[in-house]
């Protein structure tokens, strides 16, 4: 609260635009994926869609300023896919038909997701078994691991400072497997700009 005081009360909308994207970019970006796509071969969009929900599921901790980047957030990851399909040369009336089912997809996977962070171990499989695995993982002990990397997810980032992650938006997620679970409780402290953010 201290330093968004600083900055003159509440963080304004393009102080909270530059944060979203990078919150959502290190989202992306995440080096987990690899070994995930590698491991279990899961989609890119359905590890995207539930690392863009914890994110939203933090950030909505944070009051008004939250709720912004919430929304940017958002847009940053539709604006990110409408990119990817223009790339791989998808045309405009597929691409419209695509991100279609894929508002649907996200909007259900939303719903699932928070039944089963708010709920215990069993409800959080069946989400991701449905959402992430699109109801195909033969491995039981991969679903497992998948429970306790989004466990220690939430666990991790509910223990960053609010007030650094709307004016940084950088989070450094957890790899899958840690050799040492008790480091998820130590949390760097964040750089900022010369700006302040």
């Amino acid at each position: 609260s201290l330093r968004l005081k600083q900055l003159g009360g509440l963080v304004t909308l393009s102080q909270v635009h530059c944060p979203a994207n990078l919150f959502y970019c290190l989202a992306a970006l995440n080096t987990t994926y690899y070994h995930l796509f590698n491991s279990i071969l899961l989609s890119s969009t359905s590890y995207l869609l539930l690392l863009c929900r914890m994110c939203l599921v933090r950030m909505r901790q944070e009051g008004r300023e939250g709720k912004y980047m919430c929304r940017y957030i958002v847009h940053s990851m539709w604006e990110d896919v409408e990119q990817r399909s223009k790339i791989m040369g998808i045309d405009a009336f597929h691409r419209k038909e695509s991100m279609k089912a894929m508002t649907e997809t996200f909007y259900a996977a939303i719903f699932g997701y928070d039944e089963g962070i708010l709920s215990d171990d069993c409800v959080l499989a069946a989400a991701l078994w449905r959402n992430l695995f699109n109801r195909q993982c033969e491995d039981p002990r991969q679903l497992e691991l998948m429970v306790e990397y989004v466990r220690k997810q939430m666990q991790f980032i509910d223990a960053l400072d609010g007030e650094d992650l709307l004016l940084t938006g950088e989070v450094k997620w957890r790899p899958l497997v840690e050799e040492n679970a008790q480091s998820i409780l130590k949390v760097a402290t964040p750089t900022y700009n010369v700006a302040g953010l």
